[in-house]
């Protein structure tokens, strides 16, 4: 049975909110990752295990020799915890980085330090969130949130895509992380944002090559 480690993170930009903001990432993405499996490979159960939290500017400040060693840490953690079969997930917002940049550099140095273990880099562009406006329509009704019009064009070109949501939630209440991100993360149309966001498509064709490459019976 392969399992998934997941390295999660979100940026260190205000210290007093950053471990409400990773708890708040650590319930969503196992809720999303349980979903992709029997909708991407439902020939092989997968098994989730809790993300590793980090935080996101620390963990990309490799050129800095006490940060790298963090980096290193973190990635040889996750490799004892994933097994000889495992597969390790880096999930990070891309931010204002572009993802295309960013992500093969974060991937060349994981493999440095766990050539071993077979490592994915995922980018969500700009952020989390703005998967789940790629398949806006799916989400109306769920927690107060109203969108019945057309697919978003550039959903992921979107910023504050957490202020967006927000702009659609009715009864005159903000889109609260620590609980609607994991609901929306439950109820939205994957298929709708595969065909909308290009970082959740990254997401579900590194899912399918590493869990056919991580399932000795596949």
């Amino acid at each position: 049975m392969p399992k998934i480690r997941c390295l999660t993170a979100h940026p260190l930009q205000h210290p007093f909110r950053l471990i409400s903001q990773l708890e708040r990432t650590v319930k969503a993405l196992p809720i999303l990752l349980r979903r992709l499996g029997p909708w991407l490979s439902p020939q092989c159960h997968v098994e989730i295990e809790s993300p590793i939290r980090v935080h996101r500017d620390r963990f990309l400040k490799y050129d800095e020799e006490e940060y790298k060693k963090e980096f290193q840490r973190y990635l040889q953690l996750a490799a004892s915890k994933s097994g000889d079969n495992g597969w390790i997930l880096i999930l990070l917002d891309a931010d204002n980085d572009c993802p295309a940049q960013l992500g093969p550099q974060i991937l060349e140095r994981a493999k440095i330090v766990i050539p071993h273990r077979p490592v994915s880099v995922v980018l969500a562009n700009r952020e989390f969130e703005a998967w789940f406006l790629a398949a806006a329509r799916s989400l109306d009704g769920k927690r107060d949130f109203s969108y019945t019009e057309e697919p978003i064009s550039g959903p992921e070109n979107t910023r504050n895509a957490k202020g967006w949501l927000g702009k659609h939630m009715g009864s005159g209440r903000k889109y609260y992380e620590v609980t609607d991100q994991p609901a929306f993360a439950a109820h939205f149309d994957l298929a709708m944002a595969h065909r909308g966001s290009r970082s959740f498509r990254k997401l579900c064709n590194e899912w399918k090559k590493r869990i056919v490459r991580c399932s000795p019976s596949l």
